[in-house]
């Protein structure tokens, strides 16, 4: 059997303010492609199907298709609810999506109901584990204390493997946490999963997934291999600037009758590259080595030693698709650390307001003409006040 691990597809979701929905559906024509030509027999979607608990109309519209698309090209859907997902408007339409061939798992109840196929080897288990919340357990896995990610995890893979001893047959996970290992691999588009502790106190071990032949993994937005059966997917986009030149794709797992026999890494378009440039606001603009990302997302690291005027409109003429701009001067002015009220104390007119714009401009106080314009109106105004 021949299985399609992807994740985190955030449907919905904006790029600095801008839709993404387009880039998601050439992403998704990828997809059905790979499902096609590769054979894949199942499609797994590891959590965070949307981006939102209220997805728009359009959204909602746009992962019908794929998933009808994908149906077409032969392939079986098996989808788990993330953090980002309401699991209740996502598993709403699940028993007549069940009977199309999309499997979607939004309960912990359904963890010990696993979606069973077949192959010429036998039956493949496929159990989902949508995203828990150990305040919502408490009460109901009650022979443990449930106070953490490792917790309800943990005791979520203990039920898929009792209830794998009750079946024969190869076995498929799908889990959408923060587990030990991964963390090189986090990004700041990622939402905080609730419980996980500063220092990885509460992130679930590796070892949870002992006992299943392969666990799909979906919340780290870039690809990452815990161990040979334990895998994130990553997103199929690019969804903040901390994630350029992240691969982007999805693992392709061969089960064969003895179990995990192969996993491969096939790669996704990107619609836009997403690229960082830092430089002076004048070097930017005129670097032609840079003709080459003109046409990529950009994110512009200024380092000019004074805020450049209405830089985000010059770049954007340059950059078509500039979304981000920091300003990150080369030198910064040191005052001593002084307060304001301490450098400005005994000063005259013309000096206060050179030591306002040294402030300001970070060590560039009045240029020549600034200081004779505001002697002329110091001397202005107080020839006006003495007659």
């Amino acid at each position: 059997m021949r299985i399609l691990h992807t994740s985190d597809w955030h449907v919905g979701r904006t790029f600095h303010g801008h839709s993404t929905l387009a880039a998601l559906d050439q992403v998704a024509g990828a997809v059905v492609e790979v499902v096609r030509e590769q054979r894949v027999d199942v499609v797994l979607v590891s959590g965070d199907v949307y981006d939102s608990s209220t997805p728009s109309a359009e959204a909602v519209e746009l992962l019908n298709s794929i998933l009808l698309r994908v149906r077409e090209a032969g392939a079986v859907v098996v989808i788990t609810s993330g953090n980002h997902d309401s699991p209740a408007r996502l598993g709403s339409m699940s028993a007549f999506a069940a009977a199309a061939g999309v499997h979607v798992i939004t309960t912990p109840a359904q963890i010990t109901r696993p979606v069973t196929l077949t192959d010429e080897h036998g039956p493949v288990h496929v159990y989902g584990i949508p995203f828990l919340e150990p305040a919502r357990l408490r009460h109901v896995w009650t022979d443990a204390p449930m106070r953490s990610q490792k917790d309800v995890v943990g005791r979520a893979m203990q039920l898929v493997r009792d209830d794998l001893a009750t079946r024969a047959g190869r076995s498929v996970v799908l889990a959408h946490t923060f587990v030990q290992g991964a963390d090189g691999e986090s990004c700041d588009s990622e939402r905080d999963i609730v419980g996980t502790t500063v220092g990885g106190v509460d992130k679930v071990p590796v070892p949870t997934f002992d006992g299943v032949d392969y666990a799909a993994l979906g919340h780290i937005h870039g690809r990452a291999r815990l161990s040979e059966h334990v895998r994130y997917s990553g997103a199929p986009l690019h969804y903040s600037f901390s994630e350029a030149g992240k691969p982007r794709g999805g693992w392709l797992v061969d089960l064969d009758a003895d179990g995990l026999a192969d996993v491969t890494w096939v790669d996704l378009p990107v619609p836009r590259p997403l690229t960082v440039v830092t430089g002076t606001l004048d070097d930017l603009l005129a670097d032609t080595s840079l003709d080459a990302v003109a046409d990529h997302w950009v994110s512009a690291v200024l380092t000019d030693t004074t805020r450049p005027m209405d830089a985000m409109r010059k770049l954007q003429t340059r950059f078509a698709h500039c979304a981000h701009l920091e300003f990150r001067p080369s030198r910064v002015h040191d005052d001593g650390g002084r307060s304001y009220a301490e450098l400005v104390r005994g000063k005259t007119d013309d000096q206060l307001v050179d030591t306002f714009l040294t402030k300001v401009r970070n060590g560039e106080g009045s240029t020549d003409l600034e200081t004779t314009l505001v002697r002329d109106v110091i001397a202005e105004r107080e020839a006006r006040a003495s007659s």
